[in-house]
């Protein structure tokens, strides 16, 4: 049984400071400079799985099928969750999702895909 492919964040965070700086990247993630200075240098001490979802969720985008416009995975998993029961417009999007290849559930359900 094959897992989804994970992305390299990592690599996601040098490509964004090398398109910018680590000042700008600090700022889009809501951290310090610092701390984005010493993953890119590989001196980050911590364990860096908070700074990989920050990473993951400020820099991934997908595309919204339904929506048409790109969303972040964890938007994406929240359009997903529960059903809406107080907007039919909500229920149409959740629907949408159930089906969508994008959505985490659905890459969960068929992991040899």
């Amino acid at each position: 049984m094959a897992a989804a492919p994970e992305l390299d964040w990592l690599a996601i965070l040098k490509r964004e400071v090398a398109a910018s700086s680590c000042q700008a990247v600090a700022a889009a993630m809501g951290v310090s400079r610092t701390a984005v200075s010493l993953l890119v240098n590989g001196k980050y001490t911590a364990d860096p799985a908070r700074m990989a979802a920050k990473v993951l969720e400020t820099f991934t985008r997908v595309q919204c099928p339904h929506a048409g416009v790109p969303v972040s995975p964890q938007e994406c998993g929240q359009r997903a969750g529960a059903m809406p029961t107080g907007s039919p417009g909500a229920l149409r999007w959740w629907r949408a999702c159930q089906r969508c290849p994008h959505n985490p559930l659905q890459l969960n359900k068929n992991p040899a895909a």
